[in-house]
């Protein structure tokens, strides 16, 4: 270990500096510059690569530099970057200097984000300054230090420019009290899925820990990297378990985007370094990026970038209701036969518990909500389509310049992103701000992006009440109202409650792909899959209890003589826990168009935003006297009107989240206050938002639409 080696005093020590770059960077010269002739040239152990190391003293601190061999990356596919890589891992020097060729800046950050993964304190050198700025580069040096997490000093090396300037940087940077921590490369929700399983087996064992950064292992084992591979053999005696592990993660990444892992993990690379440049230079020459920067300067234009992206989410909503129809109409009619099939086990006009169990509160309920299962799956397919095309992140980067205008931290946007599909798992991706306000502010307003639990209450209203051709078109107003109050909301969280600026980011923007079928099926099918989980065991549960709640007690059976059935029934229904709990609410609610039957519904949301349409299933049910009972639809067309259809929707997209969203808040934050603050301010703000829809629309004469 060359690390905090003492000499003289407390306040000198030796340091120990790798000094790296790509071929033809520079880095050469700029080692001449700092060790002029104290210097001399050997080999590396075992091999014929050349060693050159010398030192300077800088503030009574001897510095010791080692000059690398010039390499592109440090993936082991020549001897030269293995060579560097081992250095950097077995001397383990106390920094690191990245000399960058300036006039190719994209090209040479790629050997920057591989020494960050390995966690080593770092300095870039922006060397030849001065030909990127005769050739028209412009690069915020200080603006791309934030971005990266590093330390940038700007040299010239043949003109010994900016030496100085480095010397105090490395004595700075090599300080043990403060090493400043480089930006981790984000490579995407699947990839980072597949890594935090990996690195939580690593992180077990202590001999890996101990000689190796266990994320940047992590990261080379999905690479295939078999230098890393034969390392962590030797460090834990069975790696059994962790490589099995591995090959799983490498064969379901390349079966979900048709790419093995080393290629989807350079490109992630690539998209950090392209998102970084975009922002701290504005000229970026590398033929790399041709055809993608041709395609950003339309997808990413200031003028046209945000209406393209509204666009495009109006074009899936209508792809949605298009295709998703007729399956919908497939699914409705077999829940109608299965409820039908099971009722004629019991004779025709019998009461039975079990019966109304069966038939109203699991089938009716569950299917209720099953029925909207096509049009989510088509979603999630469109959505998955536009995430591995790497569409996505540019969208992010287009909202990038609002999200600051608002206060918030770009990367903001991301788990508003994932809050499209579930509100929980975006709360958590919070985790990658690293500023407690930026976290709080996201997490407190997420709960206003439409997630999948509320499609099916936008699935149910909006064929009910309103033509074809307004049918796509409302469900994206829907989405843009809760994207609009969420960027309102922001904005005063971070003018009053939570002051500061926002922190700089990089905001990754992958190449574009070609999405595979297999991985946009196997995206659709994951999201999927968790509504379906959730209808099959949360939905189930909730649906029993709240059926019970709709049934019992019931009341004295001199109180339903002289009635018929279906008035019968309606005392039964108001005579319930429920009812009674809906009937309690309605002055409260009247005004923004609520009944008592709506009340009852909006007690299972609560629980879950789809048990919403579950428990409105059950409620029309019970009120039924037929036994053909007609389609939920048909019910709510005959009892509520568009305004009242409307206003219902927009209640529940702004009103108070799921239990598991208040937990969760609850948990990330570390204080019941906020989630608290979640759940009053919300409820509050859809009821007087809701007020005013309501009763302006029925001033207007909309309410009797």
């Amino acid at each position: 270990m060359n690390r905090t080696d003492a000499v003289g005093s407390d306040s000198a020590r030796r340091i120990t500096v790798a000094l790296a770059g790509n071929p033809n960077s520079g880095k050469t010269t700029v080692f001449n510059n700092l060790t002029g002739a104290r210097q001399h040239v050997g080999n590396y152990p075992g091999v014929t690569v050349e060693k050159k190391e010398g030192r300077f003293r800088h503030h009574r601190h001897e510095v010791h530099v080692v000059d690398l061999p010039g390499t592109y990356s440090l993936t082991p596919y020549t001897i030269e970057e293995l060579v560097a890589r081992n250095f950097v891992i077995e001397e383990q020097p106390d920094l690191v200097v990245d000399i960058i060729d300036a006039s190719n800046l994209e090209r040479n950050l790629y050997l920057a984000t591989q020494f960050m993964e390995l966690g080593i304190p770092l300095i870039l050198a922006l060397n030849m300054s001065d030909l990127a700025e005769a050739r028209g580069y412009d690069i915020d040096a200080e603006l791309l230090s934030k971005l990266l997490g590093i330390t940038i000093v700007r040299t010239v090396g043949h003109k010994g420019k900016g030496m100085e300037e480095l010397k105090d940087a490395i004595v700075s940077v090599a300080e043990p009290e403060r090493p400043p921590q480089p930006r981790p490369v984000s490579y995407g929700r699947q990839i980072e899925k597949e890594l935090t399983g990996i690195l939580a087996l690593l992180e077990k064992e202590p001999g890996v820990t101990e000689r190796l950064q266990a994320r940047w292992a992590a990261v080379k084992l999905l690479e295939g990297d078999e230098e890393v591979r034969r390392r962590l053999q030797q460090l834990v005696p069975d790696a059994s378990e962790i490589l099995s592990r591995t090959e799983a993660a490498a064969s379901r990444l390349e079966l979900a985007f048709g790419d093995v892992p080393e290629i989807l993990i350079a490109e992630g690379r690539y998209g950090f370094i392209s998102g970084a440049c975009r922002e701290a230079a504005k000229v970026s020459a590398e033929a790399r990026h041709s055809m993608s920067d041709r395609i950003d300067s339309v997808l990413t234009n200031r003028l046209f970038g945000i209406p393209i992206f509204l666009g495009l989410m109006y074009l899936v909503f209508n792809l949605t209701f298009t295709f998703g129809e007729p399956p919908m109409g497939g699914v409705e009619n077999f829940f109608e036969w299965l409820g039908g099939a099971v009722g004629s086990l019991w004779p025709a006009g019998s009461e039975s518990g079990l019966k109304s169990l069966l038939v109203d509160g699991i089938i009716g309920g569950v299917g209720g909500v099953l029925v909207f299962l096509p049009n989510i799956l088509l979603l999630f397919a469109a959505i998955a389509v536009l995430e591995d095309s790497g569409y996505m992140a540019r969208a992010a980067f287009i909202t990038d310049r609002l999200m600051h205008k608002i206060g918030l931290h770009g990367r903001s946007f991301i788990p508003m992103l994932i809050g499209f599909g579930c509100t929980v798992p975006a709360i958590m991706a919070t985790r990658t701000l690293e500023s407690r306000r930026d976290r709080l502010t996201t997490m407190l307003v997420l709960p206003l992006m439409s997630c999948g639990a509320r499609l099916p209450i936008y699935m149910l209203f909006i064929p009910a009440f309103f033509p074809q051709a307004w049918r796509a078109p409302l469900l994206w107003i829907i989405y843009l109202i809760g994207i609009v109050l969420a960027i309102l909301l922001a904005k005063l969280l971070r003018s009053t409650l939570f002051r500061g600026e926002a922190a700089p980011f990089v905001m990754e923007l992958p190449p574009y792909r070609v999405p595979t079928l297999k991985g946009t099926l196997i995206h659709m099918w994951e999201r999927g899959w968790m509504f379906l989980r959730k209808a099959g065991t949360i939905i189930v549960g909730i649906s029993v209890l709240l059926w019970a709640m709709t049934n019992y007690p019931q009341p004295p059976e001199s109180q339903l003589q002289r009635l018929d059935e279906n008035q019968a029934r309606n005392v039964k229904l108001s005579h319930s826990i429920a009812g009674r709990i809906g009937h309690a609410l309605e002055p409260v609610m009247r005004p923004i168009g609520f009944d008592w039957k709506m009340n009852m519904a909006m007690i299972g949301a609560f629980a879950a935003k789809e048990v919403f349409v579950a428990q409105l299933g059950i409620v029309h049910a019970l009120g039924e006297a037929d036994e053909e009972s007609e389609p939920l639809r048909a019910v709510l067309q005959r009892e509520y009107t568009a305004l009242q259809a409307f206003c219902i929707m927009l209640f529940c997209l702004i009103s108070v989240p799921c239990m598991v969203t208040i937990a969760t808040v609850w948990k990330e934050s570390g204080s019941w206050r906020w989630a608290a603050l979640q759940l009053v301010g919300l409820t509050l703000l859809a009821y007087v938002i809701t007020l005013v829809v309501f009763q302006v629309g029925s001033l207007l004469g909309a309410g009797t639409a």
